[in-house]
């Protein structure tokens, strides 16, 4: 370590070295506080030389405790969240806010994701698959789960750069909708449903999901990394809106990172914080049973659940080891000082995040639901018209 005045403490060999340029960040990591140093490397308060994998050693090695136990504080906080989470989640807000993050540079995403820019977990089938192959396991997986048959209506609610919408259209022959918040998203895959030729069958369109039409139900729909910006308060009323829009014995998959706590909707020792800040503003994490909670409030039966957190982590430090070892490039992409403050945001959100999913603090579920029960006596025998068998096999059979 090598402090503001010159002088260097510590072992010359050491796998991290840090050059402080002020001494505040001292106390910051005696105290265990890692958003906080998050925060005081993206404003240059330190800098390092060493991998981010040793990095993140570092930080879960000063953690004073779990940075869940750090943000369970009570009842009233709990009622100042719940607040906090109706009036951040307005139409306009969450517009913004998904701007702030997906709007970045789509050349900067393209550095460091999968050729399809697939932005959420990766489903390693293998253990030795490629990020690549990973993510379009994962596509497949959500296809397979689903059902989905040729001619079917799918929505794809938060399609990100399309990579499950151009997917499902491909290999399963349905009709696809997506919608997106982000301008930069909408433009790119608007441009690749040009390209590939598929406009009479998949359509993109800059849209709120509360805007979206019901008068005509889908018959699939999957909600991939969308559900984490709706906001707690809004959960019951998002899953109602799902519901609205599917036919009766459809399916919906809900895919997206959850709390590793059962009531805190970040995580402690400033690391909420610090995603707020640089990363995700109005994101909020659920604990899988409040996502279960408020599924059934909505009127939607869960017929599969599945946690997907160590494919998270993996998926995670495939993203920051590709990131890392393009940084010249990554700087030339975001070449300004706000550039420079969103890659060492980024360098430390894609590591921290693959080490909250490694200790637990953090997981993902894909929670397949349909609606509620009617009461018909056929449903093991594959009526007409229910989608979900009531049998694992055909999510795992092999063509």
């Amino acid at each position: 370590m090598q402090m503001p005045d010159g002088k260097k403490l510590g072992p010359a060999d050491a796998a991290i070295r840090l050059q402080v340029h002020d001494s505040a960040v001292l106390a910051h990591v005696a105290a265990g506080e890692v958003g906080v140093l998050g925060e005081d490397y993206v404003e240059g308060r330190f800098d390092f030389e060493g991998s981010m994998r040793d990095m993140m050693q570092l930080a879960a090695g000063i953690l004073p405790g779990s940075p869940i136990d750090a943000a369970e504080k009570g009842w009233f906080t709990n009622l100042v969240r719940r607040l906090v989470s109706v009036w951040r989640h307005s139409i306009d807000r969450d517009a913004r806010q998904i701007e702030f993050h997906y709007d970045l540079s789509d050349d900067f995403y393209g550095l460091w994701l999968d050729p399809r820019r697939v932005y959420s977990c990766a489903y390693y089938r293998e253990p030795d698959y490629t990020l690549a192959q990973a993510q379009e396991a994962k596509l497949d997986h959500i296809c397979r789960k689903l059902a989905l048959k040729p001619g079917e209506r799918f929505l794809d609610v938060g399609g990100g750069w399309g990579g499950l919408m151009l997917w499902a259209a491909e290999h399963y022959d349905v009709d696809v909708t997506g919608i997106t918040l982000s301008r930069n998203q909408h433009a790119y895959v608007n441009g690749l449903i040009e390209q590939k030729g598929l406009g009479g069958r998949v359509r993109f369109e800059l849209l709120d999901y509360r805007k979206l039409d019901e008068s005509r139900p889908y018959d699939k729909i999957a909600s991939v990394g969308m559900f984490e910006h709706v906001g707690r308060a809004q959960l019951t009323a998002y899953f109602g809106k799902l519901l609205r829009l599917v036919r009766p014995g459809g399916l919906i998959m809900n895919h997206g990172i959850t709390a590793g706590g059962l009531s805190n909707s970040e995580l402690g020792a400033g690391m909420g914080d610090f995603i707020e800040k640089y990363i995700f503003p109005g994101g909020e994490l659920s604990h899988i049973h409040f996502v279960m909670q408020t599924l059934a409030e909505a009127g939607l039966e869960a017929v599969d659940v599945e946690n997907l957190r160590p494919h998270y982590a993996r998926t995670l430090w495939a993203w920051s080891d590709a990131l890392e070892a393009r940084l010249p490039e990554a700087r030339a992409t975001l070449s300004s000082p706000q550039g420079e403050r969103s890659l060492r945001a980024y360098r430390m959100y894609l590591a921290g995040c693959a080490m909250g999913f490694e200790h637990g603090w953090i997981a993902l579920h894909q929670v397949l639901a349909q609606p509620q029960a009617g009461g018909r006596p056929d449903e093991l025998d594959y009526p007409e018209g229910q989608a979900y068998p009531w049998r694992r096999g055909y999510i795992y059979q092999r063509d």
